[in-house]
């Protein structure tokens, strides 16, 4: 299912710009532009799913890697400390990966 169905298109490719430099990513900054924020929690929901690419219910951080490429192919993967940031940022109970209601709290922090 493509992220297009839930977020804008154009706000996808804004986002993806402004992270284009590695070191450069700031999910609170992230999350706003892509309008993810300001989605319904059923959005918010849809677009996790599609995060967890393996549907295990949560996002490892192999995923978290992977997350600009999940918006739009022309993503780049998050550097090892971009990806470590952000677990670290949606971790609240340290298992190491991020379940659906971390996902939500994360997005709302926005």
């Amino acid at each position: 299912m493509p992220m297009t169905q839930y977020l804008a298109e154009a706000d996808i490719k804004t986002a993806l710009d402004a992270f284009q430099t590695p070191g450069s990513f700031d999910h609170k900054k992230f999350f706003n532009m892509v309008g993810l924020k300001k989605k319904s929690t059923e959005d918010v929901k849809k677009v996790f799913e599609i995060l967890d690419q393996d549907n295990s219910g949560f996002i490892e951080e192999g995923e978290l890697k992977l997350v600009l490429k999940s918006f739009h192919a022309n993503g780049r993967e998050l550097s090892d400390s971009e990806t470590k940031a952000l677990l670290a940022a949606g971790d609240e109970d340290h298992d190491g990966k991020i379940g659906a209601e971390e996902f939500a709290k994360l997005v709302a922090q926005a």
